[in-house]
């Protein structure tokens, strides 16, 4: 198994495709909206990509958050709010907060866990900063750590509940950014001591099953290397001073904030201490040169990842959907 998540070029896996992940074995594989058609056909891939490894516990991800951004969209699937309306609600009724929260990522689940994608990348604990980029904003649950973490440990429970996997996102911190990592690489010069409001929320849920790097640059720890290709940041700060020991995977290599040979990338982020790297676009001479660049996923690695995968091995539990969603609206409507 190489310790990486690839995406696919379309709805369908190309012969290409096929031949490659036979050979190759990817840890996991990522879901876009070139990928989604309609239930069936995504039902279809998934199923697919199962049979493919030979593994009912494949990790199959997507970025199903809400709001704007939303991978399966109406008219085919329900519209999911953006994190901003629980923050809103937190702020005079935490309990009813926790509850929404926790009830708006069992939905979510549940339309994820119909079509066979068994992980989100959900909750951002990604502070929002005033002044800061909009690329977090109304993505983030929220300015307080403690605020944040409540909630973020409600969406962990949720997708749970719905038989799908949370990934905590994006360690250690990406609410200091002045610009959006997908476009540029940010660097945060915040001082070691204002950064612990940052990963606070992370130390909370440091037990969470996975986490996502962020591409920053934080010259409090490392001035030369974004978090993803740190060794520092990822050894001292989120293995040590986090305390998180679920699998790590790095944010998506093609983004503009890094630079580089996929293949070259990829293997920097798994010597840097990733259990795994994220390359998204299914681009075929990307994905070869990553599977050439990469060595085999490290037994450490491996148990990592069967541990995440295990925590939803019981399946979902039987709640009527249309309860959950009626729970959801209803609690929202009190801010």
């Amino acid at each position: 198994m190489k310790p990486v998540i690839f995406g696919l070029s379309g709805e369908t896996l190309t012969p290409d495709e096929r031949a490659l992940f036979r050979e190759a074995e990817p840890a996991g594989y990522i879901m876009f909206k070139r990928n989604i058609r309609d239930r069936a056909q995504l039902r279809a891939l998934t199923d697919d990509l199962r049979a493919l490894a030979g593994r009912d516990d494949l990790l199959i991800m997507i970025d199903q958050e809400g709001g704007r951004v939303a991978r399966m969209q109406p008219p085919v699937w329900p519209k999911f709010p953006s994190a901003e309306p629980f923050d809103r609600l937190y702020a005079t009724a935490p309990s009813s907060a926790i509850a929404a929260t926790r009830a708006n990522a069992r939905a979510i689940a549940a339309t994820l866990a119909e079509v066979g994608i068994t992980v989100d990348a959900l909750p951002l604990l990604d502070l929002r900063i005033e002044g800061q980029s909009e690329i977090i904003g109304d993505r983030s649950l929220g300015g307080d750590p403690m605020q944040v973490a409540a909630l973020g440990r409600a969406v962990i429970e949720g997708l749970r509940a719905g038989g799908v996997v949370g990934i905590v996102k994006h360690m250690p911190g990406h609410g200091r950014a002045l610009v959006d990592s997908h476009l540029h690489l940010p660097t945060v010069t915040a001082s070691a001591e204002e950064l612990e409001a940052d990963i606070a929320p992370f130390r909370t849920l440091a037990h969470a099953p996975m986490g996502m790097t962020a591409h920053i640059i934080y010259t409090a720890w490392d001035a030369e290397r974004p978090a993803s290709l740190s060794p520092v940041v990822i050894g001292d700060v989120i293995r040590g001073r986090i305390g998180f020991d679920g699998l790590l995977m790095s944010d998506d290599l093609d983004m503009k904030a890094l630079s580089g040979n996929m293949g070259t990338l990829a293997a920097a982020t798994v010597a840097a201490g990733c259990d795994l790297a994220l390359n998204c676009w299914g681009v075929m001479d990307d994905m070869i040169a990553i599977t050439e660049a990469l060595p085999e996923i490290s037994d450490e690695s491996r148990a990592r990842l069967d541990r995440a995968m295990a925590t939803v091995a019981g399946g979902a539990d039987d709640a009527d959907m249309d309860a959950v969603v009626a729970t959801r609206d209803a609690l929202l409507a009190l801010a």
